[in-house]
C-alpha cells in the first residue's frame, strides 16, 4: 500500500479504535449512574461513585473532541484527494484531445 493509504487507514482505524472505547466509557457510566441511584450507599461510597463518574465524564469528552479532530482530518485529507482525482480527470481530458 502507499504511505498515503496507510495515513488514511490509519486514521480510520483510530476513529473506530476512539468509537469504541467512547462506547466503552459511556456503558461504565451508566453502570456507574445506576449504582448512584439504585442502592443505599454510605457517603464515602457515594463520594467514590460521585469521583469515577466525573472521571469517566472527562475521559469521555476527550474522546469525543478527539474523535472530531480525527473527523475534521480525515474529512480535509478526502477533499483533498476529491480535487487531486478532479485535476488529474482534467488534464488527462485536455491530454487526449
Amino acid at each position: 500500500m502507499t504511505k498515503k493509504k496507510l495515513e488514511n487507514l490509519g486514521i480510520a482505524l483510530e476513529i473506530d479504535g476512539l468509537e469504541k472505547k467512547l462506547s466503552q466509557r459511556r456503558r461504565d457510566l451508566e453502570a456507574v449512574n445506576s449504582r448512584l441511584y439504585e442502592a443505599e450507599l454510605s457517603s464515602e461510597a457515594r463520594r467514590s461513585l460521585e469521583k469515577e463518574k466525573s472521571h469517566l465524564m472527562h475521559k469521555a469528552s476527550n474522546y469525543e473532541k478527539e474523535l472530531q479532530l480525527l473527523r475534521q482530518e480525515n474529512q480535509k485529507k478526502m477533499l483533498l484527494s476529491v480535487a487531486i482525482f478532479l485535476l488529474q480527470t482534467l488534464i488527462y481530458a485536455y491530454w487526449t484531445l
